[in-house]
């Protein structure tokens, strides 16, 4: 690299990367559209003018070219602080008539011939698009998260859409000319869709923003996104009964009635009844078919479903495929990984090409009329001191600062995704024009670009408070903590004492969070439910934490090998004996650890625990010594004790100093137990458990651990061990050592 002239030399090489760092993205643009454009130009106009029919060709030309253009614009906004969607709309705009068609008209029709069945193929990729962009959104779409801060929020989404529907429905009504209207004796319908395109935010591009802050969790970004979620659910609905209306041809009562009905009744079903269908249907094909991704199959086949229920019903499909998300986003199987496999499958695919064919309808050549750009920048005013104005009220009226408004009506004025989405379905059944569809989208862009640099400026001014500063940090640890990333358990009992104890310290875990539980019996009988009131004792029966029983008729370690393939976290294992005659864990508890991948707890109950494993208290002791494993088992300890409402005691064995050295070893040891049990006071500060440590001095671990366990009445011991390769099942010394003398129950919890 050559040196910058003038300045010192670092300074001038910081300007040059930095410059270089802007410029790389926009020569990726140029070169990805030359490289994507050029090759194909010949070849799809020879197959354009061999086929009268629709071509392939041409159509896998036109994904190609749409996702290259989509990915390279949606990569230089994000980097310049954008939402990748605005580079996707810029895409089609710049493929489309209103840049590739005044530079290169020739290579315009050849890419996007104006026929109507090679056109239909494209536009087939893009309404799959819009469900499974709706689809998405449903799955994000979180209910608890509203129901929080519902006060605030459900202020600022009425107020947030009644003014600016109404400025927009006066402004359809009164303000646009005949000529922007597709048929002037139909001015209400277009009147209701511009009503409802500039009420709607999009909870996209709100969430990317107050993400990208690091306000997901704060309390005004709970509220922000909270309200983008009530209006992107009603604006949803809008839509459905404005597109059922504008089908009918007439707007009268019971038109009215029969789509407000319709839509109410479908949505009442979807909430009740359906729910548990979606839930049983993901559960049946994660835990039954064998194929690859039966989940996403099972998911795309209820969206498809409940957009042909509202189909059916005469309201527009994206209503069904919204609903079809938020029922399939609270199933507990769906696990990340999976969501994820779908995410990627959405934003890769469907999300650059429908935005960026909602780019390639938009003719921006039609602003150089004069009239047509004041009337555009007049739409982007009404829409944005509507939004704002309303935004703000709501606050207000919610109980917000002057600031919390102002932030929250700048974030509210994103339109993005969901203006889109709006404005196609308009244009699809005839509500909308060409030119209104332009200046639709025009604002759209526009209040999206806006948006992201004015939120960061809004929320940049807003001190955080001491309790929202401590619920942050506690909240943070949960996302971060070993059992707070349980998703599923599986537990592996006999009639025993331990497993019984094994399924009620699941149920425990399982609970507070409704995590889905399923229990394999071992040697069992016939295949009725077992240990199930245990694991419900444990849960505090909640009816969110599905807990199912079936029989291992297969022998045990093939059942747990073949049902951990449905995904499971933590394999708890009760059986007894759960020690072998020669020593050791018994050989059915090592074929079933083995056959495990993940977090194994095996249950040995004793003592109090094996009398009573339901019903005798919990008094726990959790030995520590630094490693993760430790770490690990003094926190599902102190998950147990918080439900139980009891005090654990958290034990550190020092070694003895010996004769060598001694009060340099003490010193050090010293250091090292103080910063062990700091750590460990430290978590169980974020688990609300009241603990207490002990400190003691032996030769052998086992020995004091004992020792202390049975001065204090301790009844569970939970080890945090480590499993080691080997045909048995090791966990090393003091493992074995608790395993062959302990009297109190234990749990040795393999990470």
């Amino acid at each position: 690299m050559g040196s910058c002239a003038g300045g010192d030399a670092n300074g001038g090489m910081r300007i040059t990367l930095r410059r270089h760092a802007l410029l790389r993205p926009a020569a990726l643009v140029l070169g990805a559209f030359a490289s994507a454009l050029a090759p194909s130009a010949a070849a799809l106009a020879a197959a354009t003018e061999k086929a009268a029919s629709p071509s392939d060709a041409v159509f896998v030309g036109q994904v190609v070219v749409l996702l290259i253009v989509g990915r390279a614009l949606g990569e230089l906004m994000q980097r310049v602080g954008q939402p990748a969607i605005v580079g996707q709309l810029l895409a089609g705009i710049l493929v489309g008539a209103s840049v590739l068609g005044a530079i290169w008209p020739q290579a315009e029709t050849t890419l996007f011939p104006a026929a109507q069945a090679q056109r239909s193929m494209i536009d087939g990729v893009g309404q799959l698009g819009v469900l499974m962009l709706l689809l998405l959104t449903g799955m994000e779409t979180d209910l608890e998260l509203v129901s929080k801060v519902r006060r605030a929020a459900a202020s600022v989404s009425i107020s947030g859409i009644a003014v600016p529907f109404c400025c927009g429905f006066l402004a359809g009504e009164f303000l646009l000319p005949d000529s922007l209207l597709p048929s002037p004796e139909r001015r209400l319908v277009t009147a209701l869709f511009l009503g409802t395109a500039l009420s709607i935010s999009s909870i996209k591009i709100v969430a990317m923003v107050v993400r990208e802050m690091n306000f997901m969790r704060r309390d005004l970004g709970q509220v922000i996104v909270a309200s983008a979620i009530i209006e992107d659910s009603i604006g949803w609905i809008v839509i459905a009964i404005t597109f059922s209306l504008a089908t009918q041809g007439s707007i009268d009562a019971a038109t009215l009635t029969r789509s407000v009905g319709g839509t109410a009744i479908f949505l009442l079903a979807s909430l009740t009844i359906g729910r548990p269908i979606v839930h049983a249907l993901i559960r049946w094909a994660n835990d039954s078919l064998v194929s690859e991704l039966p989940v996403i199959t099972v998911i795309l086949v209820i969206m498809g479903a409940m957009a042909l229920t509202t189909h059916l019903i005469g309201v527009h499909t994206v209503l069904g495929a919204f609903v079809a998300g938020v029922l399939i986003g609270e199933s507990p199987i769906l696990t990340r990984h999976i969501e994820g496999q779908l995410r990627g499958l959405i934003t890769a695919l469907f999300m650059p090409i429908f935005f960026a064919l909602a780019g390639l309808n938009t003719d921006i050549t039609v602003l150089k009329d004069p009239r047509l750009l004041l009337t555009t920048l007049g739409l982007i005013l009404i829409a944005s001191i509507g939004k704002f104005g309303g935004a703000f009220l709501g606050g207000k009226l919610g109980g917000l600062s002057r600031r919390e408004s102002l932030a929250l009506g700048i974030a509210m004025n994103a339109r993005g995704s969901t203006e889109v989405i709006i404005a196609s379905v308009g244009l699809s059944i005839g509500a909308l024009n060409a030119d209104l569809y332009t200046m639709i989208v025009t604002m759209a862009v526009v209040t999206t670009m806006v948006m992201p640099p004015t939120l960061r400026w809004a929320l940049a001014r807003l001190p955080i408070r001491e309790a929202e500063k401590q619920r942050l940090e506690r909240e943070e640890f949960d996302a971060k903590g070993f059992v707070a990333n349980f998703e599923r358990i599986l537990l592996t009992v006999d009639d025993g004492a331990s497993g019984a104890l094994a399924s009620r310290l699941a149920g425990l875990i399982a609970g507070p969070r409704g995590l889905p539980m399923t229990t394999l019996r071992v040697e069992m009988r016939a295949p009725v439910e077992v240990e199930l009131e245990a694991a419900q004792a444990g849960a505090g029966a909640s009816p969110a934490s599905a807990t199912r029983a079936r029989s291992a008729a297969p022998p045990p370690d093939q059942a747990v090998a073949s049902e951990a393939r449905k995904g499971y976290d933590l394999l708890m294992i009760g059986l007894q004996p759960a020690r072998a005659e020669a020593g050791g864990f018994h050989t059915k508890i090592v074929e079933i650890a083995r056959s495990f991948e993940g977090t194994i707890g095996v249950v040995v109950a004793r003592g109090p625990l094996h009398e009573r494993p339901l019903r005798s208290g919990l008094n726990i002791l959790v030995p520590v010594n630094g490693t993760n494993a430790s770490r690990h088992a003094a926190e599902f300890a102190f998950a147990l004790a918080r439900i139980e409402n009891a005090t654990a005691t958290v034990v550190y064995v020092a070694p003895s100093a010996g004769t060598r050295g001694r009060l340099g070893r003490s010193l050090l040891s010293r250091r090292h137990e103080d910063a062990i049990l700091k750590d460990i006071t430290g978590l169980a500060d974020q688990y609300g458990t009241s603990i207490r440590t002990v400190v003691r001095v032996a030769d052998a671990a086992d020995n004091a651990i004992l020792r202390q366990a049975r001065r204090a009445g301790q009844t569970l011991i939970i080890l945090g061990v480590t499993k080691r390769p080997s045909d048995t099942l090791i966990f090393g010394t003091l493992a074995n050592a608790l395993l062959e003398r302990a009297e109190q129950s234990i749990v040795f919890l393999a990470s």
